[in-house]
C-alpha cells in the first residue's frame, strides 16, 4: 500500500488535472432531476468543464431566476447552496460555466450599447468577479459565461453583450472564459455576428438536430465538411456537441466507440480541436466514461507527458484515489 500511494503521489508531482493534450470533455448540468448533484459530476473524473443550465431568464430589465430543474429554488435563495460544489469542483481544477439562453425563456437581447453594457455588468457582479448582495450561486466566482444557441434568431446584437463582457475580461485579476454552442449548419442565424468579434475562447458547435450537418446512418460526410467550416472561424477552441444519448436528439447521435474509433481520429488532425461536450450530466450513462481514454490519448502510454489526474472522491470502492491515461490508483 504504501509503493501504491508512493506511486499515485509520484503521478500527481509530474502532471495535472486537466485533460492531455488540451483535448477536454464538457457537459451541461443543471436539467435533470435525476442527475445527480454537482460534485458528484465532478467527481466521476470525466469532465474538465461543466454548463450550468440555464439563466434562461435573461435581458435588460428581466434578469431572472435560474432553472435548475429540481436542484434548488432561486426565489428563495436556496440556490446559494451549490456555492460549496462550485468551490469544490474548482478545486480540482475544473471549469465551471454559467450557461444563458437555453431552450426556453425568455430573452429580450435587442441590445443597444447601453442595454449591453447593464447586462454585463448584471453578469459580472453576480456570477463573476463583480460584488453584489444577490449572487444566485452565493460567493463562488465562476470560470466562464456559455452563449447558448436556442434563442429567438430575430434577437440582434449579441455581438455587444459578448464585447461588452470581454472589457470585464480584460480588466479581470482572474481570468474567465467565453464559450458559444451555436448550430452546426453555417454560418449560425442567431450567434454569427457575435462569433465574429473573435472574443470566444471556447465554441462547442451542436453536431445534432440537424441533419444536413450532423452524423447520419454511420456516415461522417456531411460532420466533417461541416467542421471544416467551423475550425475556420476566429475562436480559441472549437468542440463538438453532441446527445449523450440516442433519446436526446432526433438526429446526430453518434455511438460512443463509432466516436472514439472513427470520429475522434480526424476531428484530431485540426489543431482547433478542443474536445466534446455533452448534452447531458442527466443521460450520460457511461458515454463519457467509454470516449475518455480515446480523447486523453493512449491508455497505456509508457510517457507521463500524455497523462491527466483525475480525482475521484470518496465514493470509488469505498475511498479516495486518482484515475491517469494509464490506469486507477486507489488510496
Amino acid at each position: 500500500m504504501a509503493i501504491l500511494v508512493l506511486l499515485c503521489f509520484s503521478l500527481i508531482a509530474v502532471s495535472t488535472i486537466s485533460s492531455c493534450h488540451g483535448l477536454q470533455i464538457g457537459v451541461y448540468w443543471g436539467q435533470g432531476r435525476s442527475e445527480g448533484s454537482l460534485i458528484d459530476a465532478c467527481a466521476t473524473g470525466n469532465y474538465q468543464i461543466v454548463n450550468i443550465a440555464h439563466l434562461n431568464s435573461f435581458g435588460t430589465g428581466q434578469n431572472g431566476p435560474l432553472n435548475l430543474v429540481g436542484h434548488c429554488d432561486p426565489t428563495t435563495g436556496d440556490c446559494t447552496k451549490l456555492s460549496k460544489d462550485i468551490k469544490s469542483c474548482q478545486a480540482l481544477g475544473i471549469k465551471i460555466f454559467l450557461s444563458i439562453g437555453g431552450g426556453a425563456g425568455s430573452y429580450t437581447l435587442n441590445f443597444t450599447d447601453d442595454d449591453a453594457t447593464d447586462d454585463a455588468l448584471y453578469l459580472w457582479n453576480n456570477f463573476l468577479g463583480g460584488e453584489s448582495s444577490s449572487r444566485p450561486l452565493g460567493d463562488a466566482v465562476l470560470d466562464g459565461i456559455d452563449f447558448v444557441v436556442a434563442w429567438d434568431p430575430s434577437s440582434k446584437h449579441r455581438d455587444k453583450l459578448a464585447k461588452a463582457l470581454m472589457k470585464y475580461k480584460e480588466q479581470s485579476k482572474n481570468k474567465f472564459y467565453l464559450s458559444a454552442a451555436p448550430e452546426c449548419p453555417f454560418p449560425d442565424a442567431g450567434l454569427q455576428p457575435a462569433l465574429n468579434t473573435g472574443v470566444f475562447d471556447y465554441v462547442w458547435v451542436q453536431f445534432y438536430n440537424n441533419p444536413p450537418c450532423d452524423y447520419s446512418h454511420g456516415s461522417l460526410d456531411n460532420l466533417l465538411r461541416s467542421w471544416k467550416k467551423w475550425t475556420e472561424i476566429n475562436a480559441g477552441q472549437v468542440f463538438v456537441d453532441l446527445p449523450a444519448d440516442s433519446k436526446v436528439a432526433f438526429s446526430g447521435y453518434i455511438p460512443p466507440d463509432v466516436l472514439r474509433n472513427r470520429v475522434l481520429p480526424e476531428l484530431k488532425r485540426n489543431s482547433k480541436f478542443g474536445g466534446v461536450v455533452l448534452w447531458s450530466r442527466e443521460y450520460d450513462n457511461g458515454y463519457s466514461s467509454i470516449i475518455n481514454q480515446k480523447v486523453c490519448g493512449s491508455a497505456w502510454s509508457d510517457s507521463t507527458s500524455d497523462m491527466a489526474m483525475f480525482p475521484m472522491g470518496s465514493k470509488f470502492v469505498g475511498g479516495q484515489g486518482f484515475k491517469t491515461c494509464r490506469g486507477t490508483c486507489v488510496l
